[in-house]
């Protein structure tokens, strides 16, 4: 072979020895790319099957804990059907309130509420939570029942009274037609004594002339449950002694009480002097959004702006 190879031309003979080196130099590197890639993938190839799946169960445990995965489960979790339906929210669990759609949070604020002795006496006390919102308290208010408290008597003198009224009984009569009486100082004894009106109607209606702080218009008796235009002729307006609200020093409570306000009107008043200082006039108040040309009719003669 190697005599044959002298019987070419010198270039040829380059040629072939050319071609002889690049054919070696490829052999080398394809060898060599073999038992590079064999030494890689022994490590893979001892891997054991008890290995492989404690890397398998260590990746699903971190797919499984991502926070961005945890937040979703979470919110998955707050998403709770609501079911709106009548409770009482001095005895009503955590379940039923987060039915009624109340957060976490202010589901917690309850029940820590309840646990230090806190009441819910009005429906309005229940929005004061923290957590619960003006459009779910407008929303569950009328689901809210607060079963009124019995008051509480000595049983012994109770039995006594009724003995001795049984025995003795009482003598009343009724003022005459023409008759007319001051609305502001009338007590429940003398409203009695109107034909047509009895011991619940009289009681009533002191009640709410306390929460008003007094009458300014015999009109206002018809705000009263029960009390029909009829019995206005019997009264009059004499004592102009009305318990006004103060609008810059009386507190949140102290002003939704009286029967012209409610808590969000409250609130706008209280925010505003915290915010901007005393309210100077009712023309102030007309700017609220909380208070129409009708609310501030009626509450005119009870503000007092000092």
């Amino acid at each position: 072979m190697w005599k044959d190879f002298f019987y070419y031309s010198k270039s040829e003979r380059r040629v072939i020895l050319f071609l002889l080196v690049l054919a070696v130099f490829f052999l080398g590197f394809y060898v060599g790319a073999g038992r590079w890639s064999s030494q890689e993938s022994a490590p893979e190839a001892k891997k054991s099957p008890a290995v492989d799946s404690f890397i398998a169960d260590v990746k699903a445990r971190k797919h499984r804990n991502h926070p961005r995965r945890e937040l979703r489960n979470n919110a998955a979790a707050e998403q709770i059907p609501v079911v709106l339906s009548p409770f009482d929210p001095n005895t009503a669990d955590s379940v039923t309130l987060r039915r009624l759609g109340l957060s976490a949070f202010a589901t917690r604020n309850v029940l820590k509420y309840r646990s230090k002795g806190g009441q819910f006496r009005t429906p309005e006390s229940f929005a004061r939570i923290y957590g619960l919102s003006e459009a779910q308290y407008e929303e569950l208010y009328p689901y809210i029942r607060i079963p009124k408290q019995q008051p509480k008597y000595d049983t012994v003198l109770h039995r006594a009274s009724v003995e001795k009224d049984s025995i003795i009984p009482r003598v009343s009569y009724k003022y005459p037609e023409g008759t007319v009486i001051d609305l502001n100082a009338a007590d429940t004894a003398e409203l009695k004594r109107i034909p047509g009106i009895g011991s619940g109607l009289a009681r009533m209606i002191v009640a709410y002339r306390n929460r008003l702080g007094g009458f300014y218009s015999v009109s206002q008796l018809q705000e009263v449950p029960h009390v029909g235009e009829e019995l206005n002729k019997w009264f009059k307006i004499e004592s102009d002694s009305l318990r006004r609200l103060s609008v810059n020093r009386d507190n949140l409570d102290r002003l939704r009480s009286h029967p012209y306000m409610n808590f969000y009107k409250a609130k706008a008043i209280v925010e505003y002097r915290r915010k901007r200082g005393k309210i100077k006039s009712l023309s102030r108040l007309s700017l609220f959004e909380e208070f129409s040309e009708e609310d501030l009719r009626r509450l005119s003669p009870y503000l007092s702006f000092e």
